[in-house]
């Protein structure tokens, strides 16, 4: 993709708000994804699940760093990307294995709250109350998926002690 083509992808600041809380959402989606195929459950599903979201994942992180519309929240997408391509070579080309997804667990945060300081930074430009309703519902997907990653860390038995409050903070903030 070219700058341009990217940029046609995002056609405003709150679709930009939008794409930039599906990448919390699918940071968590990623994680929960790979702790039910380490599970063996329900592979196949989960395994598309997984791929899908990393190919998302991908393509809106280019969408997002294109539209950046200051340096600052360019810079953030820098950020993100870093942490971003670690997370993705613990994913792929591997079969998931417990010492990879205590790494998952802990990148998985990582890359979740540089997603979130994009999003809040995209919504504080937007000044606008619909931005903030679009930040707030891509929020609420988001804390879905970080439930029932949580959920799986634990059932997998790799979810450190923190795994446990963050369940809860989620649940509440819910």
């Amino acid at each position: 993709l070219t700058g341009n083509e990217a940029w046609a992808q995002i056609s405003d600041i709150n679709a930009a708000i939008n794409k930039a809380g599906r990448q919390r959402m699918l940071s968590q989606r990623i994680a929960k994804a790979y702790f039910q195929i380490g599970q063996k459950i329900d592979v196949d599903r989960s395994r598309k699940v997984l791929d899908s979201s990393i190919a998302t994942f991908d393509r809106q992180l280019v969408e997002l760093k294109s539209y950046a519309p200051s340096p600052e929240i360019k810079d953030v997408y820098l950020s993100l990307e870093k942490s971003w391509l670690a997370y993705k070579d613990l994913l792929i080309g591997a079969a998931p294995s417990l010492e990879n997804g205590r790494k998952v667990l802990l990148i998985s945060e990582e890359v979740l709250a540089l997603a979130q300081q994009g999003t809040v930074l995209l919504e504080k430009r937007s000044g606008t109350a619909t931005g903030r309703l679009v930040n707030i519902s891509g929020r609420q997907r988001m804390l879905s998926q970080r439930m029932a990653k949580f959920y799986q860390a634990a059932a997998w038995g790799i979810a450190d002690e923190k795994a446990a409050s963050n369940l809860d903070r989620a649940r509440r903030d819910f």
